[in-house]
């Protein structure tokens, strides 16, 4: 496999897992006990903490990418398997 077919599907993986991540992190100003902003909608988190999103989902990215790649290398899975008109 190339090393820009690598990149990409990894930036796949990583845009993936951030949707995936984000709602782990948002707490509201409801939850955190803070008054709202005038306004602010309710649903708007208080904290926006961009670090802790992309560490966590670089994390994730890094391991799904790792199974891709080793199913990739040792042929675990094909499209074969998942024919299921046969």
């Amino acid at each position: 496999m190339k090393w820009t077919s690598i990149l990409a599907i990894y930036c796949l993986f990583w845009v993936m897992s951030a949707f995936v991540v984000m709602p782990f992190f948002v707490r509201t100003s409801e939850e955190e006990g803070q008054p709202l902003i005038p306004g602010q909608a309710e649903s708007a988190p208080h904290k926006f903490r961009p670090g802790a999103i992309a560490l966590w989902t670089t994390a994730l990215s890094a391991l799904i990418f790792g199974l891709y790649y080793a199913n990739y290398v040792n042929g675990w899975l094909s499209a074969s398997d998942f024919d299921f008109t046969r």
